[in-house]
């Protein structure tokens, strides 16, 4: 087995340390860590958290590399090999057009919602702390320099749907959808419950249009997600998003459901 992104940012930050003439210890005092905390994570015996890789790039001032190396070591480890190709093409798409029936999209998420939806998962704990970080990190697309831009389609019953014996942890996710939903390249729209049955309730798919013009799709399923490149099978996709997009409340009054719906779940 080939090394991993995780050997690869202790290797680095071992190599950042001896070149600035900084031992364990006279490193720890300065990012306020202890020298056996600096020695486990050279080591591989501990994992470089966030808090502690933003101490290392603040303190040798590298101009945030550690942060970015984190970010994708997550999406990389953190992410099955069948996913991994589809967020490449979502990390390169202009435009994402998302419809979701039945969970807040994931690049939506917040930390604890993304950890409900795995928790029920034949995953291992540090499978889950890995899938989570993957796709807490695929949200980068929405705060970038240049970010992409996104509508997705809810249907109603996304802000309904309780996280067991959690409603505070509802109301806080959906505070947060309703945070993004006002972001100028955001637009997040809701199918309301007196539609009825509509077009795609059977599966949520993904559209991404990459910076050439050409359009993927995405299709999730129960063991894992299809690519669909195929022109029909676009075709068909992007027939069905116009379906659904119709059916959905504008953009106004889908903010305003589901600020109301946040305010059920406090």
């Amino acid at each position: 087995m080939g090394e991993s992104w995780w050997d690869f940012i202790a290797s680095e930050l071992r190599q950042a340390r001896i070149r600035t003439g900084l031992s364990q210890e006279d490193l720890a005092k300065r990012i306020n860590y202890s020298a056996s905390h600096v020695s486990g994570v050279e080591t591989g015996q501990r994992p470089p958290k966030a808090d502690y890789l933003a101490a290392m790039d603040e303190a040798l001032s590298t101009g945030g590399m550690f942060g970015r190396m984190l970010q994708r070591a997550s999406l990389v480890e953190g992410t099955p090999p069948w996913l991994r190709a589809w967020i490449d093409s979502e990390r390169e798409a202009t435009l994402l057009r998302w419809y979701e029936p039945a969970y807040i999209p994931g690049i939506l998420q917040t930390e604890a919602y993304a950890r409900m939806t795995l928790s029920d998962s034949l995953l291992t704990a540090e499978e889950v702390d890995q899938r989570v970080a993957s796709r807490l990190g695929r949200q980068a697309i929405l705060t970038r320099e240049h970010p992409c831009q996104v509508v997705a389609v809810l249907d109603a019953m996304v802000l309904r749907r309780p996280m067991r014996n959690h409603p505070e942890l509802m109301g806080e996710q959906l505070a947060h959808l309703v945070k993004v939903a006002e972001l100028p390249h955001v637009q997040i729209l809701v199918v309301p419950e007196d539609t009825g049955l509509y077009p795609a309730l059977q599966g949520g798919f993904i559209l991404a249009t990459l910076s050439d013009g050409s359009v993927l799709a995405h299709l999730d399923h129960q063991v894992r997600a299809q690519v669909v490149n195929q022109p029909a099978d676009v075709g068909t996709l992007q027939r069905q998003w116009e379906a659904v997009r119709g059916e959905a409340l504008s953009r106004r009054q889908s903010l305003n459901l589901m600020k109301e719906a946040a305010q059920t779940w406090t």
